[in-house]
């Protein structure tokens, strides 16, 4: 008897010691990158660290900030990916410095002097077009914001919830900068009229457009460029204000930098997987030496003012304003 108790006790210690191990193993990542790039950084990080159980997360980059303010070092997150820049300042707080980890040679004053994250990227867009849609109603490619109030839009526009979405904000912000808020929120009043859908991600008016579900959507240009590389009927049209464009970062959780894994892939990711995802996904230019492998990616981009965009009284200010 006294044999099969020890037996039983060691098998626990054994389960035990092995549930720890795993959980010590483990590592999370909170993303909102698009999912094909979440799992080709899956798979480029269980290559590089076969003995690590790592996770990623998506979230939009909204929730994944109102998640780490609330939890702070709590949270399940050991590292967050791909957070618009506004949200990375408002939980800078909550995060370790980072900028030691980086071997890159950015843009001149490109990350912040904090240090508390590093840019991952910046990414633009504009007015993205479904060509097939717009021939078949025999509606006029639009030029400019205005264009989309005429009533031949109506049900056919997708655009971003700026309350979720970063690229969303991106086109409200830069409406303030050239118009004021008076006038910004008196022109969504009237494109209301002919939204079909105010999508939760950055990406959702490109899915929307591919579908067929609408003509015209507030969209990234590389997101847009990957499409027509694909195949589909899609176009990029830059309103004569510019292209709304933002940063994003990637972070570490206060307190996670004592864990050397943690460390380990934080540093992979920051530059091994950075330089990869430039090259191939997005390139918008971050990185002094930088290369673009995206066929038909546009070389000369009329930016547009963004000032502000990391002011984040200013971001709460407009984003209270939002009613749709």
């Amino acid at each position: 008897m006294k044999k099969v108790l020890c037996a039983l006790i060691a098998v626990i210690i054994l389960l035990y010691m092995a549930i720890s191990d795993k959980e010590q193993n483990t590592i999370v990542i909170y993303s909102a990158l698009e999912q094909y790039r979440n799992d080709d950084l899956k798979q480029q990080l269980e290559e590089e660290f076969p003995k690590l159980n790592i996770q990623i997360m998506y979230l939009p980059t909204a929730k994944v900030a109102a998640k780490i303010q609330s939890e702070k070092e709590k949270t399940d997150a050991d590292i967050v990916l791909a957070v618009e820049s506004g949200y990375m300042e408002k939980i800078a707080d909550s995060l370790a410095p980072v900028a030691q980890y980086s071997t890159l040679e950015y843009l001149d004053g490109m990350n912040p002097s904090h240090g508390k994250y590093l840019i991952w990227e910046s990414y633009g867009g504009g007015f993205a077009v479904n060509t097939e849609i717009l021939k078949k109603y025999g509606i006029e490619e639009p030029e400019g914001y205005e264009d989309l109030l005429k009533p031949e839009f109506h049900d056919k526009i997708v655009l971003p919830d700026p309350k979720s979405s970063s690229t969303g904000y991106n086109f409200f912000l830069n409406l303030y900068n050239e118009w004021g808020l008076e006038k910004t929120l008196s022109y969504y009043d009237e494109l209301d009229k002919n939204v079909k859908q105010y999508s939760e991600s950055g990406s959702g008016p490109v899915k929307m457009l591919i579908q067929g579900e609408c003509a015209v959507g507030f969209a990234l240009t590389y997101q847009v460029v990957t499409e027509i590389n694909n195949g589909n009927p899609l176009k990029m049209i830059y309103p004569t204000q510019g292209s709304p464009y933002s940063l994003d970062g990637i972070g570490m959780i206060k307190g996670r930098e004592v864990n050397p894994d943690i460390v380990k892939v934080f540093e992979f990711l920051a530059n091994d997987c950075l330089v990869y995802d430039k090259e191939v996904y997005n390139p918008g230019k971050v990185l002094k030496e930088q290369k673009n492998t995206l066929e038909n990616y546009p070389e000369d981009i009329k930016y547009a003012d963004m000032s502000g965009l990391e002011d984040i009284d200013l971001k709460e200010t407009l984003l209270s304003k939002w009613n749709y």
